[in-house]
C-alpha cells in the first residue's frame, strides 16, 4: 500500500497527518510512504527524520496525492487538492464533510473517493481520535478564556479564578463530552465557579463523577437553563458536537444579548458551524470580535497552535485504524471494523453517512450492500 502525507494547505495549520514513528511503523510492514516536503516542520519534525523512519520526500503536493492510494492527512480538503487526487484512492482525516461546500463533496464523488473522518470513528461509545485532540483543546480553552478575561483584551477585567473575599468568575461549558468536560476541569482546577450543561444525563453523570460535585454544578441543556446560565456567566464555552452533522445552534443572539459586558464566548463547535447563533470561524490572525458586547473567539482547529503535541497525539489515535487499513485493504477494513465503518463518509464515490447525506441533500446508500458488492467483484 502506498501512503502519502501532504503538507496541510490551510493558512495556521501546522499540525501533520503522520510524525514520524507513524510512518516508520508502516514501512516495518512493508508499506511505502511519501510525504512533501517540509509537512512536519512546523511540528518539528524534520524531513530527515522522516527518510530516517523510511519515508520518501516528495516536492509537490500533486507528487504525493498522485501516488497516494491512501492520503493521511489532518483537516479538510480544498478544491484543488480534490483535483490532484488519483482516482479511487481513499482520504483519512478530519474531513467534515457535513459542513463542507457541497461542490466540493461532488468532485471526491466524481473521482470514486472513499473518504474516513477522524471524527466519526468509533470505539464503542467513544470516538477515539477526536478524543485524544479534544482533550487537548480543552485544556487550551481555558487558558485562551483567562487571557481574554483581562482588561486589556477587551474582557471584563476579572480572573479566571478567585481571590479571598472575591466571588469567583463563573465559567459555564455547554456539552460535556470531552473537551468540555476536560475545559470543565481545568476551570474549577483554577478556582472558577463552573456550570456543566448536556442534554444527556450519563454525560453529565459521568461530568459530575469526573470532577467531583464540589467543583462544578450539572444541568439539564433546556432552552431555559442555557438562558439563565448564559446570562450569570463570565465565560461562556460552548463545546456541543453531533457526530457527522452541523452543530446546532443552542445559545440564541438573545440569550448573548443578555450576557454581561465584557464576557467572553469561546466556541470549540465552530469547526462544525457552531453552537452560538452569532459565532462565525476566525483565525489566529483576527481571532475575536465583538456581537452586543461580547467578546467572541471562534478559531477552528484550536489545537493547531501546538502541532507537536497535537500531531504526535493524533497519530497514536489514528494509527489502528490505518494498520486495518493497511494490512487488510480498505474494502476487508470497512467489512471487518463496525468503528472504521460509521467512520466513512464516502465508499467508492458513494454517500455511506446517513446525517451527512442529509446535511448535504445527496442520497445515502447502506455501505453493508456496497461492501457485499465490491468483495464479490474482488
Amino acid at each position: 500500500m502506498i501512503f502519502g502525507v501532504p503538507k496541510e494547505s490551510l493558512r495556521h495549520e501546522h499540525r501533520v497527518g503522520l510524525t514520524p514513528y507513524a510512518v516508520a511503523l508502516l514501512v516495518q510492514d512493508g508499506h511505502e510512504v511519501f510525504i512533501e516536503r517540509d509537512a512536519g516542520s512546523h511540528s518539528h519534525f524534520t524531513d530527515e527524520t522522516y527518510r530516517e523512519a523510511g519515508a520518501s520526500i516528495a516536492y509537490s503536493p500533486e507528487e504525493v496525492f498522485g501516488r497516494a492510494d491512501i492520503v493521511c492527512r489532518v483537516g479538510m480538503l480544498h478544491a484543488d487538492e480534490i483535483g490532484m487526487l488519483k482516482a479511487g484512492s481513499t482520504v483519512c482525516g478530519f474531513l467534515h464533510l457535513a459542513v463542507m461546500p457541497r461542490d466540493l463533496v461532488e468532485g471526491m464523488r466524481e473521482r470514486q473517493i472513499t473518504a474516513i473522518g477522524y471524527e466519526i470513528i468509533e470505539r464503542g461509545t467513544h470516538r477515539p481520535i477526536l478524543r485524544a485532540l479534544s482533550e487537548i483543546a480543552g485544556q487550551m480553552i481555558v487558558h485562551k478564556a483567562a487571557s481574554l478575561l483581562e482588561y486589556e483584551q477587551g474582557g471584563r477585567g476579572v480572573v479566571l479564578g478567585a481571590a479571598p473575599g472575591i466571588p469567583p468568575a463563573t465559567v459555564v461549558v455547554l456539552g460535556a463530552g470531552v473537551a468540555g468536560t476536560t475545559a470543565a476541569q481545568f476551570a474549577a482546577a483554577n478556582g472558577a465557579h463552573v456550570i456543566v450543561l448536556d442534554h444527556d444525563i450519563e454525560r453529565l453523570r459521568a461530568c459530575s463523577e469526573r470532577c467531583r460535585p464540589r467543583e462544578v454544578v450539572t444541568l439539564f441543556a433546556s432552552r431555559r437553563n442555557i438562558a439563565r446560565s448564559t446570562a450569570v456567566a463570565d465565560v461562556l464555552i460552548g463545546a456541543v458536537n453531533v457526530p457527522g452533522a452541523p452543530t446546532p445552534s443552542l445559545v440564541t443572539e438573545e440569550m448573548v444579548r443578555a450576557m454581561k459586558p465584557g464576557s467572553v464566548i469561546l466556541d470549540l463547535s465552530i469547526d462544525e458551524g457552531g453552537c452560538v447563533e452569532t459565532s462565525r470561524p476566525t483565525t489566529p490572525d483576527n481571532p475575536t470580535f465583538q456581537v452586543h458586547g461580547v467578546t467572541h473567539y471562534c478559531v477552528p482547529n484550536l489545537t493547531s497552535d501546538v502541532p507537536r503535541t497535537a500531531s504526535r497525539a493524533l497519530s497514536l489515535a489514528a494509527m489502528p485504524y490505518i494498520a486495518e487499513l493497511a494490512d487488510h485493504g480498505v474494502t476487508r477494513a470497512l467489512a471487518t471494523h463496525p468503528g472504521l465503518a460509521r467512520g466513512t463518509y464516502l465508499y467508492r464515490g458513494r454517500m455511506v453517512h446517513r446525517t451527512a447525506a442529509e446535511a448535504l441533500a445527496i442520497p445515502v446508500e447502506p455501505l453493508g450492500t456496497l461492501l457485499d458488492a465490491s468483495s464479490t467483484e474482488e
